[in-house]
């Protein structure tokens, strides 16, 4: 019987992400599960080997519970609104005439290619405690607000994101809402579907998987929050803004911690894992309800 020949093209021509991934993913995280059980401190040429210690202290750290219930909090309005803005931005482009529609379009993901870094500083300058604006609201309208040692602080960095990312996510949208074939729409005008009908029983079921894609895209962007709460409350008051990353990088890089930070790092992994895996488990069930 002849030994089947090893066909090496399909090898070859997968080997640039083979090794990209080796590199850039199971190498680094092979060495954060070694780090992990360790207490290196990022310096020192001697360390030990700690076992579990570093996971058994996550589950009485305040800073981890403030980040792991905080990331949930980020997930519900950025999912939520980066959703309805997302569609409302792609639904008023795709209505704009043919020429003004790549012109729209760009306009709407210009903010996606700013810096979060410069644009937090802009905004940071606007609303700090001795801001221009803010001393104008104490000066002229008796006004004393502290917006980022506030309970604010948390929408403020909300509107952030949303304006960075809305733009970018309609894209997607828009894209979808493109493939839709004529035909499909002056079929269900004919059966007295239009307006708000048509978005909900024509539209957002055809553009269903794009839907799936954007919902998983924002609630990942939900979970690796850095710059705004870094340069703009530090992740005060009260830990309301911290986040997985911010405190990753507090432990690992400020308190020299680095194998608490990598447990850090592992754990806030498993919770966008199961997060990730039931928002995708639930949007699959609708899809196929509608025959996706």
């Amino acid at each position: 019987m002849k030994k089947k020949k090893l066909n090496l093209m399909p090898w070859i021509f997968n080997s640039p992400y083979i090794i990209y991934s080796l590199v850039f993913l199971f190498l680094p995280l092979g060495w954060a599960l070694w780090l992990s059980v360790t207490d290196w401190n990022l310096m020192s040429p001697k360390y030990d080997v700690v076992k579990l210690e570093n996971f058994m202290k996550l589950f009485t750290d305040e800073k981890v519970h403030a980040a792991f219930w905080n990331s949930l909090r980020y997930l519900v309005p950025i999912v939520i609104l980066c959703f309805v803005l997302g569609v409302g931005i792609a639904l008023l482009v795709s209505r704009l005439p043919e020429k003004l529609k790549g012109f729209a379009a760009v306009m709407f993901f210009i903010p996606y290619l700013t810096s979060g870094v410069s644009t937090s500083v802009m905004v940071k300058y606007v609303f700090s405690y001795n801001s221009a604006f803010s001393t104008f609201l104490r000066e002229r309208m008796n006004l004393n607000i502290n917006w980022l040692q506030s309970d604010m602080a948390f929408g403020i960095i909300i509107i952030m994101i949303l304006w960075k990312m809305a733009g970018y996510y309609a894209l997607f949208v828009l894209s979808g809402i493109e493939s839709v074939s004529e035909d499909v729409y002056e079929a269900a005008m004919l059966d007295g579907c239009t307006g708000i009908k048509k978005l909900v029983h024509i539209t957002m079921p055809m553009i269903l998987p794009t839907l799936t894609s954007v919902v998983v895209l924002a609630a990942g962007l939900s979970f690796q929050i850095f710059s705004e709460p870094f340069l703009l409350t530090g992740g005060g008051p009260s830990l309301s803004t911290t986040t997985w990353q911010l405190e990753i990088y507090n432990a690992s890089f400020v308190r020299f911690q680095s194998g608490y930070g990598a447990a850090m790092a592992i754990a806030n992994a498993v919770q966008i894992f199961v997060v990730i895996q039931g928002i995708t488990w639930a949007m699959n069930k609708l899809s196929r309800k509608f025959g996706w």
